[in-house]
């Protein structure tokens, strides 16, 4: 016997009854294929990504995108190329701006979608696995296993297809909000590029010029693809993190169960629409999957620490309203912006504004303890970086002498290259 709902009650111990009669199943099982095939690729993972961009451009078009003009596009990409020289001044870290773009919102979903494919897979993947298991692992008898298996194989498409509407509603969210390709706090994308549409809606209600608004976010866009062309493991770093999290992601069998319970499988959007939602996603709580949250948060944080440190370097005395920029940009932060929320939706990680602060703090005090040069060669190498603890307490990381010895990280394959500078004395 299983515990799958319908069973109970089934003369028969038919655990498909719940499903209606053979024909009726049949028929219904015929109308999902059409459904699934009809946007499913041949290379497909866990995620319908072609769905989940329609969605996405769909919701920023709907609200209105217009083309970047000609006069929008020079403005940014001349404020980028600025922004990159100033920060010359204040970071050992070379340039990161190559080919300086201006994006519409729907160029930013296309452009994107290669790197939220590698944060949110691992996740998805999880989650699709899981769903479609979950009948499978319900110890069907052997006599049932040849009908479960096109209806397991069917859930995990549309579970796929599930995760895929949920990832396209919130990357629709996000593109309405974000003003480059660094919001989440990593390049989605090689090119540093700013969302005229962006920076207008992040300017309503500042009584600040346009023109310092758009150069304080090329800084804070240019510094962030300093840091990550230039230290080559930051990435695979973050990525690690999320899909160690994503090991540890599982989906609630008995919500599930409940939530299949008397569903009527000839109607597949009221299946989706029961399907789907964040309740069923059940997060263990094991050391591990919080080890893997708590590193992810700290590089973060230490990321975000080190782009407002710069930043606020390289605008000084320069854009009048930096501080009161800063302090929004800061706010937004605090009042959940994008990176929160979209961590939040697809990683189930918020960033902690108070983390922030002091990473920015950690920071500077290493920049006037040590110097540009030296502040910098701490992203020389993973084993060199702040952790948790360091956050907590500042004093003893910046002060402390064998933090910067590099001799033990000289073997081939470990270190990085000299772009980055020694630390200094």
């Amino acid at each position: 016997m299983t515990d799958l709902p319908g069973r109970e009650n089934d003369p028969n111990d038919n655990p498909f009854a719940m499903f209606g009669s053979p024909e009726q199943m049949a028929a219904a099982m015929r109308q999902f294929a059409d459904m699934l095939s009809a946007s499913a690729s041949p290379e497909a993972g866990p995620v319908n990504w072609e769905m989940a961009k329609n969605i996405a451009r769909h919701a920023v078009v709907a609200e209105g995108d217009p083309s970047v003009m000609e006069g929008e596009r020079r403005e940014i990409v001349e404020a980028l190329n600025l922004a990159d020289l100033w920060l010359n001044e204040v970071t050992a870290l070379p340039s990161g701006v190559t080919t300086p773009q201006a994006w519409s919102r729907s160029e930013w979903i296309e452009k994107t979608v290669p790197v939220w494919k590698q944060l949110c897979d691992p996740i998805a993947a999880q989650m699709v696995q899981t769903m479609g298991g979950t009948l499978g692992a319900a110890g069907l008898p052997p006599e049932a296993e040849a009908m479960a298996g096109p209806l397991i194989g069917m859930l995990r498409q549309m579970g796929g297809m599930m995760v895929g509407q949920q990832i396209g509603q919130a990357l629709g969210t996000l593109a309405r909000e974000v003003v480059g390709s660094t919001d989440i706090g990593l390049p989605l994308s090689d090119t540093a590029a700013l969302l005229p549409g962006g920076i207008a809606a992040f300017g309503q209600g500042l009584e600040t010029p346009s023109d310092e608004i758009r150069l304080y976010l090329a800084l804070r866009e240019a510094a962030y693809h300093r840091l990550f062309q230039h230290v080559p493991w930051l990435r695979a770093h973050l990525l690690g993190a999320v899909e160690e999290y994503a090991r540890g992601i599982t989906v609630d069998v008995s919500a599930l169960e409940e939530k299949l319970q008397g569903l009527d499988i000839s109607d597949p959007a009221r299946i989706q629409e029961v399907l789907g939602g964040g309740e069923l996603l059940k997060p263990e709580e094991t050391e591990r999957q919080k080890a893997a949250l708590a590193r992810l948060e700290t590089a973060l944080a230490l990321v975000e620490g080190w782009v407002s440190t710069v930043v606020d370097a390289a605008a000084a005395g320069k854009l009048p309203s930096a501080v009161a920029l800063g302090e929004a940009v800061r706010r937004r932060r605090a009042t959940g912006g994008p990176a929160e929320r979209t961590f939040a939706t697809l990683v189930g990680l918020e960033l902690r504004p108070r983390r922030l602060r002091e990473a920015a703090a950690l920071w500077k005090a290493l920049g006037d303890h040590r110097g540009i040069d030296g502040r910098d060669a701490v992203w020389n190498h993973p084993d060199l970086m702040p952790t948790a603890d360091d956050l907590n307490d500042p004093e003893s990381f910046v002060k402390g002498e064998n933090a910067f010895d590099l001799s033990s990280l000289d073997e081939p394959g470990q270190g990085t290259d000299d772009q980055t500078g020694q630390p200094g004395e």
